[in-house]
């Protein structure tokens, strides 16, 4: 997402020293995409807080799968909570009244968990390959303990790998008005055009690490002969993943298409193409908890008890209060 915004802002027209802007986006798309971007924000912000709070406050959910899941509801958590500030920059690109430092923090934090998100797909999808096809193998390395310190090491790859970020963006000023974009070292010293191939290598080799993962599960559980109870869990699990990784190609697959063709045939006039893109970047972030809820029975009950227990806790409550109070009261 990021580097599709960076891309487009680097080009020759927003050097230009002319003292008036002139929005290149047409009003209605604008209005059409904030129209799209506030209930998507919402709805992404309820549900991955939800499967935060079903991992952490249920014991029984903290299994390796959910572990991951949740710490992936965090990045894309943090992605939907920047997303006012996108809303700010299509509707008012410049002057950036923000600051420096505000400027590099949110665009690093958008691509760190851009990449954490795809490195915790992959790992998952890692892991699950191990527990169907090495399944005494996975009884012993795949523990919640290891689970979680490499989900920390994935959070920092994602960090280290986003870091170059900070010195490529800034505050500069386009005739008089300042623009949080990316700097002219950026362009001139390469940065930029190694930072696309990184994400795009950060996009393609999980596709094809994830292709070969579920074709040699799916292969596997074909070939089994027996029906146990564990492999009809596998399946569903399986099931489910499969589903996510699908909607992560389809929702990231224009985005990167369409800035390899802009970074190769330097078109910067294909605002509706980086609109959707960017539609399609956010409702990945925010589909995912929609996705348990519809695969996952277990996550279901869950969910479905957590809400229930709070609303029961209210009213509980609300009484205890009441009978103290009339405890308290002269008669």
């Amino acid at each position: 997402m990021i580097l599709l915004i960076l891309t487009n802002v680097c080009d020759s027209d927003l050097h230009s020293t002319d003292a008036v802007w002139k929005p290149k986006k047409p009003f209605s798309s604008v209005v059409c995409v904030t129209v799209i971007y506030i209930p998507l924000m919402l709805f992404g912000l309820l549900g991955n807080i939800l499967t935060i709070l079903v991992v952490w406050l249920r014991p029984h959910m903290r299994s390796s799968t959910y572990l991951y899941l949740s710490s992936m509801a965090v990045s894309d958590l943090l992605i939907l909570l920047l997303l006012p500030l996108d809303l700010y920059k299509l509707w008012r690109p410049r002057p950036w009244l923000l600051g420096d430092l505000t400027c590099k923090l949110t665009m690093f934090l958008s691509e760190c968990c851009t990449f954490c998100t795809i490195l915790h797909i992959t790992f998952l999808s890692l892991e699950r390959y191990v527990a169907v096809c090495w399944p005494i193998t996975a009884k012993t390395t795949v523990t919640r303990r290891r689970t979680r310190a490499l989900i920390g090491c994935l959070w920092l790859g994602a960090a280290i790998s986003a870091a170059p970020v900070l010195v490529m963006v800034g505050v500069e000023e386009n005739g008089i008005k300042e623009l949080c974009r990316c700097t002219d070292y950026a362009v001139s010293s390469g940065l930029l055009a190694a930072m696309m191939i990184l994400s795009n290598l950060y996009f393609l080799v999980p596709v094809f690490i994830l292709g070969l993962v579920y074709s040699l599960i799916g292969r596997t559980l074909w070939i089994r002969q027996r029906r146990s109870r564990k492999d009809q869990t596998h399946r569903h699990t399986i099931k489910m993943l499969g589903v996510i990784v699908l909607a992560f190609v389809l929702c990231w697959l224009p985005f990167h298409v369409g800035r390899t063709i802009f970074s190769l045939s330097l078109d910067s006039d294909a605002h509706y193409f980086n609109l959707v893109s960017s539609v399609l970047y956010y409702l990945s972030a925010a589909v995912n908890p929609l996705l348990y809820n519809m695969m996952s029975t277990r996550y279901r009950h869950a969910v479905h008890s957590l809400v229930h227990a709070n609303c029961n806790t209210q009213p509980r409550r609300a009484h205890t209060t009441v009978t103290a109070q009339n405890s308290t009261t002269p008669v």
